[in-house]
């Protein structure tokens, strides 16, 4: 199931989902002395992290995580952890809790296990997840082309896989569906007419398969808001 919400800049979708977030955030921290978020890296969310970062909130008391990254150091231009730190873990939001899903030198059975209970044990569920969509239809690092995409959607998955993309470089880590579906608020932030082309396409179709962003629009047992800007 899917709400979309579209607006005429993205100034003004920045403003309106920063504000939403907010809300669910300071509810979650008032309802349970904590909340956690959920994030995805790349150009389109910068605004929106200026903005959040900025906003009021007790930050001491919210979590910060991604829904994917790539295996890469914290120097590379391709790190979304350094994104992260870099535009929205400024101002207010320096006070937030950061979890890494991307630790160490190696992806190895040990550190994945390892990352699989803290990820159980801090951020699970999401009160809040922030989902991007890639040309394929990818979201998160659940991309079609890849060998781990079934192991990516199984109902007994762990929290997190590691996968192997054939189409964009370096090994990924990613939330897998059945954890990233147990979020209480799901998000899709998009801009542009090519990624609005792609949502289209998305939405004629349920075959997650060929695009896993299906699976959080068609599904049932999910509830998505579509932000999308021209």
């Amino acid at each position: 199931m899917y709400q979309l919400n579209e607006f005429t800049s993205r100034t003004e979708l920045d403003e309106q989902l920063a504000s939403h977030i907010g809300s669910i955030l300071s509810n979650a921290v008032e309802a349970n002395g904590r909340a956690s978020i959920a994030v995805s890296g790349g150009s389109t969310p910068k605004g929106l992290f200026e903005k959040l970062a900025n906003m009021d909130l007790a930050w001491d008391k919210i979590t910060v995580t991604l829904a994917d990254e790539r295996w890469v150091t914290f120097e590379s231009s391709d790190s979304n952890t350094r994104l992260v730190h870099e535009n929205l873990l400024q101002a207010n939001a320096k006070a937030a809790t950061f979890f890494h899903i991307k630790q160490g030198e190696e992806l190895t059975a040990d550190v994945l296990a390892s990352l699989n209970v803290q990820a159980r044990a801090q951020v699970l569920p999401f009160d809040v997840l922030i989902l991007g969509m890639g040309e394929d239809g990818h979201t998160a690092s659940l991309f079609p082309c890849s060998d781990e995409i079934k192991q990516g959607f199984a109902a007994d998955a762990e929290p997190l896989l590691s996968v192997q993309p054939t189409t964009a470089p370096h090994q990924r880590i990613s939330f897998s569906f059945a954890h990233l579906a147990t979020a209480k608020n799901t998000i899709l932030h998009i801009c542009g007419e090519s990624k609005k082309a792609v949502l289209d396409k998305a939405l004629a179709s349920e075959d997650h398969f060929e695009m896993p962003i299906r699976a959080f629009l068609n599904g049932e047992a999910t509830n998505t808001d579509i932000f999308w800007a021209e």
